[in-house]
């Protein structure tokens, strides 16, 4: 710092303390910085540079004045926002001056959005917050109930939208009950009230679904439902719930938590409610359906009894068919032994023709005895058969037996017929005083009708 004194002319003869212009910027730089220190300013970023230093310069602005920023390389690089020129800040830093063009100026060391940007800051900074706990995970997402028995809501009980839900739900099905909630939506202590609803729903558990929301709005005043306090209360809710805040643009942390997210209210209640005319055309046409099933299944029983009646064969047949099938095998056994003992007459001639060529005693007694093995043999393996294929037919005859009319009627049945010998089988087909005739396994006997039912079981008359 170069100082010198000089006599002033105008001054007469006193000595006046002269500063050059490097002494008079360092004063001044020391007054700001001692006088104003740091300080937060609000304002526009206008001329905003940025040299390859990675420093940053700007100026802030506002309708009447401006003032040089300077925003050095270690400060910038972990700013939350973006400058851009236009965009609204907060900058905090300490008030100086740039002695080289004695320029006054802010040394900045923070920068953040200000008015909605600041908001929507501290939105992202919420956001990863409660995303990095899982929050949002799909995994805690609940299906909300096909038919809640009453619907909540937690919202402004004089706004448009508490009346648009009310509408679109007395439309859809006018028989849920619809309990409101009611709580601020907007406002200092908004987010308090919302969260005490919540509780409050959730502590009387008198509904199955809880819609949560409000009318559109700008983000300062959608804010309640980014509150954190809020976000937690529908998290932890036991009844599912559904976001509908503001308009389908609008999206709140409320909504990336809740079960379901709605563009609007009234979508919301269009969610949450069955379509009660959709339910019943839904109903008549399964009744339709079933009805169009039922007569299918009858006609194809119909059909099967049908079948099974024309394949239904009589005892009496099946026994006539048993004898004529024993009377088949008979002679196919008769055959078989002819054939059999002609095969063996025809071997003991060629035997014999051998004999008689060769006439060696000891093969000819050797097959002698051969033969009389043979034979003796075949007349065991004869009568063996014979007897197995007579008690085959034996058992056969025994089944016959017990499956006959006989049998039925020796356990204690009677073949009931009408005079004129049909027999009855439909006990619809008489009528009191008729006569009948009872056959039983030894005798017979006639009866009067004295009443007819249609009833099996237990239930017969």
């Amino acid at each position: 710092m170069v100082r010198r004194t000089a006599k002033i002319p105008p001054a007469g003869n006193g000595l006046h303390d002269i500063y050059s212009v490097s002494r008079l910027t360092e004063a001044a730089r020391a007054t700001l910085e001692q006088g104003l220190g740091r300080l937060w300013v609000e304002g526009e970023i206008s001329n905003l540079a940025r040299p390859p230093s990675g420093h940053l310069y700007f100026t802030l602005k506002d309708a009447t004045a401006q003032v040089r920023c300077a925003m050095f390389r270690n400060r910038s690089s972990g700013l939350r926002c973006r400058p851009e020129n236009g965009l609204s800040v907060l900058a905090h830093g300490l008030v100086s001056l740039y002695p080289a063009r004695g320029d006054f100026q802010l040394i900045v060391d923070s920068l953040e959005a200000a008015g909605d940007g600041l908001l929507a800051l501290r939105f992202e900074e919420l956001k990863r917050k409660l995303d990095a706990e899982g929050l949002f995970d799909a995994a805690h997402k609940r299906p909300l109930p096909d038919w809640p028995r009453a619907i909540g809501i937690v919202t402004s009980p004089s706004g448009a939208a508490v009346r648009d839900i009310i509408h679109v739900l007395a439309r859809r099905c006018p028989s849920i009950p619809v309990i409101v909630y009611p709580t601020l939506v907007q406002g200092e202590g908004a987010a308090r009230d919302i969260v005490r609803a919540i509780e409050t729903a959730n502590a009387r558990a008198e509904c199955d679904v809880l819609i949560i929301g409000r009318g559109g709005g700008s983000l300062e005043d959608l804010w309640s439902f980014n509150e954190e306090a809020v976000a937690r209360a529908i998290h932890a809710s036991q009844i599912p719930t559904v976001s509908a805040v503001g308009h389908e643009v609008d999206v709140t942390i409320a909504d990336l938590v809740a079960d379901l997210r709605a563009p609007t209210p009234s979508a919301a209640a269009e969610v949450v409610s069955p379509d009660a005319l959709a339910a019943v055309r839904r109903a008549r046409d399964l009744e339709r359906r079933l009805r169009n099933a039922i007569t299918r299944h009858l006609a194809d029983q119909a059909r099967e009894i049908g079948h099974l009646g024309r394949r239904l064969v009589s005892p009496q047949r099946r026994l006539e068919l048993n004898f004529q099938r024993v009377d088949e095998l008979s002679q196919r056994l008769q055959q078989a032994t002819r054939t059999l003992l002609a095969l063996r007459g025809g071997h003991l001639g060629t035997l014999a023709s051998r004999l008689g060529a060769t006439s060696p005693a000891a093969r000819l007694r050797l097959l002698s005895r051969e033969l009389v093995h043979h034979e003796r043999r075949l007349e065991g393996a004869m009568r063996e058969s014979l007897a197995e294929r007579a008690r085959r037919l034996e058992r056969v005859h025994d089944m016959l037996q017990a499956l006959g009319p006989a049998a039925t009627l020796e356990r204690g049945y009677a073949i009931v017929s009408t005079p004129d010998g049909a027999i009855v089988r439909d006990a619809t087909t008489l009528a009191a005083a008729d006569e009948v005739d009872a056959r039983l396994a030894r005798g017979s006997f006639r009866a009067r009708v004295i009443g007819a039912s249609a009833s099996d079981g237990d239930d017969a008359p």
